[in-house]
């Protein structure tokens, strides 16, 4: 790939990233801690894109962000910028599947909320569920990951599934496009907050495999996510929360 090529990417990713990251701060989803990245190019072990452990989420522009190496060292951005301390997460996870271009980690209260107690595991119960059909395990260690050791050990729990809840902490999700991630996320927590309601009027019923796959097999993924990405942008641009010109 030629350096003009590899240039119009990077500037792509960043301008998404943002903008992702706006509008989930404007949702309320990713507050003053967390992170998204992207991968840049197609290496296992190549460069990622990221927010700085600093600059406010809700202030973050394409230029604040910076790019790391797969072992999560700063490889350019703005001077004095720095990796979120927990870049091990998405290096980790990037450099351990291919199928993964984008991770987002955040700190959703509802959804955490199941790694604190006994016997309730958080299942899809409604339909945007679906993409956690193969589960969605819980890493034991509440601690920050703070080395290369931890983020590996997370990225083991994580698997080969679409997300994880950390105990006592947080969760990662993951998709294959910061589009793609960003509605994820959305949805994660809806199906959360959904089970947690849901469990207050009595006994919670998820949805079944068999449910799963017949609404997997009625849904266009791709164009689920471009509809919603475009309307919920377009709602942190009407508010003044994203510039208009990134997207």
């Amino acid at each position: 790939m030629d350096q003009v090529s590899q240039t119009s990417i990077e500037a792509r990713l960043r301008n998404l990233v943002a903008a992702a990251t706006r509008t989930l701060n404007h949702l309320g989803i990713l507050g003053y801690s967390g992170h998204i990245s992207a991968r840049l190019g197609g290496d296992a072990r190549g460069e990622y894109v990221i927010q700085t452990f600093d600059q406010s989420r809700a202030e973050v522009t394409p230029g604040d962000l910076v790019v790391v190496g797969g072992d999560g060292n700063l490889l350019r951005g703005r001077k004095g910028a720095k990796p979120p301390d927990e870049v091990y997460i998405h290096t980790e996870i990037l450099g351990a599947r291919q199928d993964v271009n984008a991770v987002f980690h955040f700190h959703p209260q509802v959804a955490t909320l199941f790694t604190m107690v006994d016997g309730v595991d958080l299942v899809p119960v409604d339909n945007h569920g679906i993409r956690w059909a193969s589960g969605i395990p819980v890493h034991p260690v509440p601690a920050k990951i703070a080395d290369q050791e931890m983020g590996r050990d997370l990225a083991e729990t994580l698997g080969p599934h679409f997300a994880a809840l950390m105990r006592a902490h947080g969760a990662v999700v993951v998709a294959e496009s910061v589009e793609t991630l960003m509605i994820d996320a959305i949805h994660f927590v809806e199906n959360a907050e959904s089970m947690y309601k849901a469990s207050m009027l009595g006994s919670v019923t998820p949805l079944s495999q068999a449910d799963m796959a017949e609404i997997a097999g009625k849904m266009n993924r791709k164009a689920h996510a471009a509809k919603l990405w475009d309307y919920y942008t377009g709602i942190a641009v009407k508010a003044g929360a994203l510039p208009g010109e990134w997207l």
